[in-house]
């Protein structure tokens, strides 16, 4: 169906736009479509008027569109102006009626209300494309929020529990490398001492407090306990017995390694952890424990049982020292000489043993008379130290006596002793000071071997080192024959002759020692020498020893020629 108008006025515009929108309507355009139709259609209805002249609208409509057309009469060279709209529905016959007749003003008014409404639906139609989206948007973006909030709230439990994981493991750590920390630091203090009595004493200081409140030691040789023995508590008793630690309280300790029993007797409201000492023998005796807090946790008593473990070898081995020490020393004590009486010549002698480990066994000094009357002084030492050397000491010392009975020079008394120890000990050294004092000469003759030498002091206070050529070490695997050497010897004289104890510190070496010795000697009067010989060895001993750690044994003979006995000659 096509329909046509001329538009010449206002009024032609207006009824053209009014037949347009019945059209429309009666066609089915949707009501958006409609308004497009009635705001373009003025538009251009507007322009033609403004242009002036005659135009002509022609409405057309089929194949599902709405045509419309507007175009200049006569054609000129301007385009005709086209729309189309979809159009689901025919046009009915109402729709075709033609427009009444109207005023200019109604015209008018027609199309200014069709403007304003084109504009207002296309800011509503803008406005719920617009709300629409927002809304869209807005479901969106809740619906992200709800997932970003879901996915935070999981990302933040993950990592309290990692955090938690974290600290938590942290603070094991730290437990573990606290109580590693202590167990070295507490092992080391033990192992350091190889005095059983002072063991004993550190081990309560090292627990008290951060492991345990009380600590209680019960060993089983102990001369305290024999004299007034003390009540123990029974799973102290049942340690002792198996060999098993113990924990005796009213609730299950479940410590790893030990066994459970009731609370003891004694002890009823603590609960107690009793360790025996092991060793590869018997236990030495048991450690009794009370925890700090309420009860021990695991970790600690697997500690405390292991820290019980060594100071058990501490204490074995502090022992086996203390009794090779007591052995060592009185076997050399036994064998060191009662100092034979001379008229004319005194004799002082002083033997310290090392104060601290097992270096008693090679210093010894001696003083015997020969058949024809001279008295033979000797001081060495044997290289090594505990009981074999104490026992090879003992042997030298035999062997130089038996071969002094046939007399022999110091020198010819050293050598013989060079070739027995090489024979009897080729692994073993010594070194020896050997001097001799023949009644009636003024002539002092002795030899070395490998040993300080000898300190002569005149009777005007001078003091010189005898440090002539001595021979090598006895015992080394080479032929010698050591040389006598011999010096005057007038009344007054003081000789001495000494251990490397009494002059080497190992920051300095012997030379220093050496001279302080001879200063030392050298501040002496002749008098004071006549008069108390064993008082000079002691004013010798004490200064010479303020500054030694005392890790040697010390030997010390002063011979002293009394300034009173005749010249001989």
């Amino acid at each position: 169906m096509m329909r046509t108008w001329e538009i010449t006025t206002v009024t032609d515009a207006a009824r053209a736009r009014i037949a347009a929108a019945r059209l429309a309507a009666a066609c089915g355009v949707v009501p958006l479509e409609r308004t497009r139709l009635a705001t373009a259609l003025s538009g251009r209805l507007r322009q033609c008027l403004t242009k002036g002249g005659d135009w002509r609208l022609v409405l057309e409509t089929g194949g599902g569109l709405l045509r419309v057309e507007v175009a200049p009469l006569p054609a000129n060279a301007e385009p005709p102006w086209h729309l189309a709209v979809p159009c689901p529905e025919p046009a009915g016959t109402a729709a075709c009626a033609r427009v009444a007749n109207d005023t200019g003003v109604l015209a008018e008014a027609l199309l200014g209300a069709d403007e304003d409404t084109a504009l207002v639906l296309d800011r509503l139609a803008e406005q719920e494309e617009l709300v629409a989206f927002h809304r869209e948007e807005l479901h969106q973006t809740n619906q992200g929020v709800l997932a970003l909030h879901a996915e935070l709230d999981a990302a933040g439990r993950a990592q309290r529990e990692a955090f938690a994981a974290e600290r938590a493991a942290r603070q094991e750590a730290e437990s573990a490398r606290r109580r590693l920390t202590f167990l070295a630091d507490a092992s080391a203090v033990l192992t350091a001492s190889l005095n059983h009595e002072e063991i004993v004493r550190r081990l309560p200081e090292l627990l008290v407090p951060e492991y345990a409140r009380t600590v209680d030691i019960w060993l089983f040789d102990s001369e305290d306990d024999a004299q007034s023995p003390t009540p123990r508590p029974a799973a102290a008793v049942v340690a002792a017995r198996t060999g098993r630690p113990q924990y005796a309280a009213a609730h299950p300790g479940g410590l790893p390694g030990v066994d459970d029993l009731p609370p003891s007797a004694l002890h009823p409201d603590r609960p107690l952890l009793c360790v025996p000492l092991p060793t590869r023998r018997a236990p030495l005796g048991v450690l009794t424990l009370t925890p700090p807090g309420e009860r021990w946790d695991p970790d600690d008593a697997v500690m405390l049982i292991e820290l019980t473990r060594r100071a058990s070898i501490a204490l074995d081995n502090a022992r086996r020292f203390e009794h090779n020490r007591d052995i060592a020393e009185t076997l050399q004590r036994a064998l060191l000489t009662e100092l034979p009486t001379t008229p004319g010549l005194r004799l002082a002698a002083r033997y310290l043993p090392a104060t601290y480990g097992l270096n008693i066994g090679g210093d010894w000094y001696d003083a015997f008379r020969q058949p024809d009357g001279s008295l033979i002084t000797v001081i060495g030492d044997v290289t090594g130290h505990g009981l074999h050397a104490a026992v090879m000491m003992s042997q030298l010392r035999t062997a130089l006596r038996a071969y002094a009975v046939d007399g022999g020079s110091p020198g010819v008394l050293l050598t013989r002793l060079h070739t027995f120890l090489h024979h009897l000990q080729p692994d073993l050294y010594a070194t020896a000071v050997i001097a001799r004092f023949q009644p009636g000469e003024p002539v002092l003759t002795w030899a070395a071997a490998g040993h300080p030498p000898p300190v002569l002091r005149d009777p005007d206070g001078r003091v010189r080192t005898l440090d002539a050529k001595p021979g090598a070490m006895l015992g080394i695997p080479l032929h010698q024959e050591i040389a006598d050497h011999t010096v005057p010897l007038v009344p007054g004289s003081t000789l001495a002759l000494y251990t490397d104890g009494l002059v080497e510190r190992r920051a300095q070496g012997i030379d220093p020692g050496i001279d302080r010795l001879a200063a030392s000697l050298g501040s002496f009067g002749t008098g004071e020498l006549d008069a108390d010989l064993d008082g000079a060895a002691e004013r010798i001993l004490d200064p010479m020893l303020s500054d030694s750690e005392r890790d040697d044994d010390v030997c010390l003979l002063l011979c002293h020629i009394d300034s009173a006995a005749a010249p001989a000659g």
